[in-house]
């Protein structure tokens, strides 16, 4: 996994605040990367205010990883840039939902 800020983009990326919030196990399975890299990275989100560490509602031993409300607004924006500057720009939000089932499909067993 990459370092800095490419690493934060990836992680705010990795929140979806559509699903619940993922545990730090699920972070590292979707950043590709260890605790120790993961945590890095979520002390960087939490100094920046994007997010929040939480108990998990369906395991209070486990930390779920939070969107603050400038974290939803900071995500919202790079997922705005990066489509701007993408050819996926042409599809409409259900296009791009169905892009993403497909694509979850293949990348996963």
């Amino acid at each position: 996994m990459t370092s800095g800020r490419s690493a934060t983009f990836q992680a705010l990326w990795a929140i979806d605040p559509a699903e619940p919030p993922p545990s730090m196990k699920v972070m590292a399975e979707r950043l590709h990367c260890n605790a120790p890299n993961l945590t890095f990275i979520t002390n960087q989100l939490t100094e920046r205010g994007l997010v929040e560490r939480a108990v998990d509602p369906y395991d209070r031993r486990s930390r779920v990883l939070v969107l603050t409300d400038r974290g939803r607004q900071i995500r919202e924006e790079l997922l705005k840039t990066t489509l701007e500057k993408t050819p996926l720009k042409v599809l409409t939000d259900a296009e791009l939902r169905q892009l993403m089932g497909l694509l979850s499909r293949v990348v996963e067993p």
